[in-house]
């Protein structure tokens, strides 16, 4: 009888490994990566230089000037479109948040496609983003996608 609850309490923390380790969460795995790590920084360096003139560093934006890609409404269901307007600009009504914004953001074309997707990278894993990795190769299909 003894051994058969040994035997039982030995077995729960292999059965809560299996079910931890079974259920883990890639993307938070994807976000301890090195190449993760890699793209964030240098998405926030490339960020502070030529997104947060308008979107703040906070990621607030600018008033009813340049919307907001913290709490972004658009940036979550218009993930192409994001990565498009990095490059290549936006320009027309756009409504974020149930605010209309109206100016052009003019694109950054000078970008490699590894740049677009570090600041991707860095826009969708900072502030209320939680999207992990987004990898070149999935930019470069994106990009060449684009109407532009």
């Amino acid at each position: 009888m003894m051994l058969k609850r040994i035997l039982r309490l030995a077995a729960y923390p292999i059965f809560f490994t299996l079910l931890i380790s079974c259920n883990s969460n890639p993307e938070s795995t994807n976000k301890r990566s090195t190449k993760f790590q890699q793209y964030y920084v240098q998405g926030q360096t490339l960020y502070q230089k030529h997104c947060s003139n308008c979107h703040q560093s906070n990621g607030k934006g600018l008033g009813r000037l340049y919307p907001p890609v913290d709490y972004s409404d658009f940036m979550d269901n218009n993930f192409k479109e994001v990565l498009c307007a990095i490059k290549y600009g936006i320009s027309g009504q756009l409504i974020v948040n149930d605010v209309d914004y109206n100016m052009t953001m003019k694109g950054i074309p000078v970008l490699t496609e590894l740049e677009v997707a570090e600041i991707a990278t860095y826009i969708y894993n900072t502030w209320t983003h939680q999207q992990g990795l987004i990898d070149v190769k999935d930019v470069s299909q994106i990009l060449s996608s684009c109407d532009n």
